[in-house]
């Protein structure tokens, strides 16, 4: 379907399609039936700081330990298979932008057409690998992370689509969505004037509720580990960290290591530029002709970072784990905040708005050979004169009639924003952004919107996958209202009561209800919230006794396996995790996480030779959801290979050694 597309006389104009690609992308699977009530160890929380007092950073502000609402992708696999992917073009004379609107919006490709190449690094294959907080990701492009720190919780969702014209009569890429956990709207405009060499992105952030919520955002560029590359930032000092310690160190030699010449990191790392306030706000990469990507925005995108996987073993296996042939990459950043050890306090009533540009930086060949804080000068003035003709900021303003438009809609998103819309209408309050258009995409949504309006909560079979759960707490509280009048029968009514209740830190309660909705109907995640309940206590007998029930409940359900076993693990129940895995179906029995699991089980119960059997005979097992830093296997084999052959192991065999810090 093209879109607000026109060509006519010689030149180009502006165009967008929407058009289908095939692409290689492995099974994803679908989203965990149950809530993630755990979580798993969060970094930001547990750094010390040695900075400035003037350094605001906000540590730890907004952390979160848990996906909650959101439920985890835990069952992909890396099997590849062919299949048709939605993407949106925009395209002029210049460039030519490719989106992948079913994955968070992602911009996969910018391709300058004038010098005939992709300043993005694209994936060849849409693989995804354990490394957001609902732990399914993949690497390549730009993606745009919204809310909670650890990647955006939409990264294998698909985001509101549409388009419209803008005051210049040019196509404009609009996505959006409702995200539930901060409770605001976000909003990406994209658009490109007939002679425009920049990609223009206009972001807003709304908050349209009560309440200061904790916010975060960073725009993440994947691009080409280029060799001899440079990066370049109008900063001469960044925060880092090493162990659990942040500081702040000068740039750009660092330990010694010029780390803007990225191929000489040695190890995984972060770098956040402290960029002074009055410098324009870019980051490029270039290679060593003196070509690349460069990124700038207006003021309210402060941070910029580089992220890189290191060139230790460990971080040459990351790479190649993430990919089939598409090479290296780092990572350079832009955020609303100058590091990600914490989120950004947004007012009430508030909406944060900015532009982005992205395009081709092109410098002397000789360039690429200055000192960094000569190179550093001379892209900084480059990048103040096209700040200057570009007209950012008076693009930003004179966009905004615009960016409150209403426009067609090509796809849909999720049906939480037409949720929350519904809640405000029986409250009285003001709707959500009257120009964008929410739909009810899942039945169960418009459940929850009736059971707001009537107090009766809707039920299911017990056999059935749980719908989407809530945060907010008008839901919370109608729960509570309505659970021994309406609700007094409705084992499903308990059991979202007993989950809300744990959420908000009522450990006893949610105990309470998850044991009367098991009561009212046998059924397996009630079990599962049991278990997370008790672990959360420390009564980790308890715990086992439920998970274990829940599990012979629900042996055919790859996610709830996975997450069931991986909670016997954590409360020390190896026998059962052993006896149960005996019980499982063939195909579970093979698949990767739950192989682990099993060899841990043995490691624990004095059949260490058992599991160095089975991994030194199958030198191509692959854990194929090892969480970024994840030590689990290697640290295993250590472990096996000490109780069977009495001393250390040497080497950790290539295949596992991910140990990339």
């Amino acid at each position: 379907m093209d879109v607000c597309q026109g060509k006519g006389g010689k030149k180009m104009r502006p165009e967008l399609k929407f058009e289908p690609r095939v692409m290689k992308v492995s099974t994803i699977g679908e989203a965990a039936g149950v809530p993630d009530l755990i979580g798993g160890k969060i970094l930001q929380n547990d750094l010390e700081f040695f900075v400035d007092e003037d350094d605001e950073l906000y540590e730890a502000y907004g952390t979160r330990r848990n996906s909650y609402p959101y439920r985890q992708y835990n069952s992909y696999t890396r099997e590849f298979a062919e299949r048709e992917v939605r993407t949106a073009v925009l395209e002029n004379e210049r460039l030519r932008a490719v989106f992948l609107p079913e994955y968070g919006g992602r911009l996969w490709e910018l391709t300058d057409k004038v010098l005939g190449r992709n300043l993005l690094y694209t994936n060849d294959v849409l693989r995804f690998s354990n490394l957001a907080i609902r732990n399914a990701w993949f690497s390549g492009g730009v993606e745009w992370n919204v809310g909670i720190i650890g990647h955006t919780p939409f990264t294998a969702d698909p985001l509101y689509t549409a388009a419209l014209e803008n005051e210049e009569g040019n196509p404009v890429l609009r996505m959006y969505e409702y995200e539930r956990l901060r409770r605001v709207e976000y909003q990406m405009d994209f658009w490109l004037g007939e002679r425009d060499r920049y990609l223009n992105c206009r972001m807003r952030i709304a908050n349209s509720g009560r309440e200061v919520v904790p916010m975060y955002w960073w725009s993440n560029m994947a691009v080409p580990e280029y060799p001899s590359g440079r990066i370049v930032v109008p900063a001469s000092e960044a925060y880092t960290g090493a162990g659990e310690k942040v500081f702040k160190v000068d740039i750009p030699e660092v330990d010694g290591v010029d780390i803007t010449r990225y191929g000489n990191i040695p190890a995984q790392v972060d770098y956040f530029f402290n960029i002074p306030r009055e410098k324009p706000k870019y980051i490029a990469n270039i290679d060593s002709e003196g070509n690349g990507l460069v990124q700038f925005s207006t003021w309210r995108l402060q941070g910029r970072k580089l992220f890189s996987w290191g060139h230790k073993k460990g971080g040459i296996k990351w790479q190649e784990f993430l990919t089939e042939n598409a090479g290296n990459y780092v990572e350079i950043q832009a955020g609303l905040g100058k590091t990600q050890y914490g989120c950004i306090p947004m007012p009430p009533h508030s909406a944060w708005e900015w532009m982005e540009q992205y395009g081709a930086i092109s410098l002397e060949k000789a360039d690429t050979q200055l000192p960094f804080e000569q190179l550093r000068d001379k892209v900084t003035e480059y990048v103040s004169g096209e700040l200057e003709n570009t007209g950012l900021e008076k693009k930003l303003t004179s966009s905004k009639d615009t960016a409150v438009k209403k426009a067609e809609l090509i796809y849909e998103g999720s049906g939480y924003g037409a949720l929350e819309n519904a809640r405000r209408a029986l409250t009285g309050e003001r709707p959500l952004s009257e120009h964008l258009e929410y739909r009810f995409t899942e039945e169960g949504e418009k459940q929850w919107a009736d059971f707001l309006r009537t107090g009766i909560f809707f039920t299911r079979d017990p056999k059935e996958r749980p719908d989407g759960f809530m945060c907010d707490r008008a839901y919370y509280e109608r729960l509570k209202e309505t659970a021994e009048t309406k609700n007094a029968k409705n084992w499903y009514a308990r059991y979202q009561l007993g989950v809300m209740h744990i959420y908000n830190g009522a450990n006893k309660k949610g105990r309470k209800e998850l044991k009367r909705s098991w009561e009212l109907a046998e059924n397996c995640w009630a079990c599962h919230g049991l278990g997370c309940a008790y672990i959360k206590e420390g009564g980790y007998d308890k715990a086992i006794k439920w998970l274990e029930r829940g599990i012979r409940l629900r042996m055919d359900d790859t996610a709830y396996v996975k997450e069931g076993m991986r909670l016997l693990l954590m409360a020390g129940g190896y026998e059962k995790v052993e006896e149960l895995y005996g019980l499982l179906p063939e195909r579970l029995r093979e698949e990767s996480r739950i192989i682990y699991d099993y060899l841990t089980a043995l490691a624990h119960t004095g059949k260490q030779k058992e599991a160095y059997d089975y991994l030194s005979g199958h030198p191509g097992y692959v854990l194929e959801d090892l969480r970024e830093c994840e030590s689990s296997v290697s640290d295993l084999w250590r472990e096996v290979y000490q109780s069977v052959k009495g001393s250390a192991a040497a080497e950790i065999p290539g295949q596992w050694d991910f140990g990339s810090l």
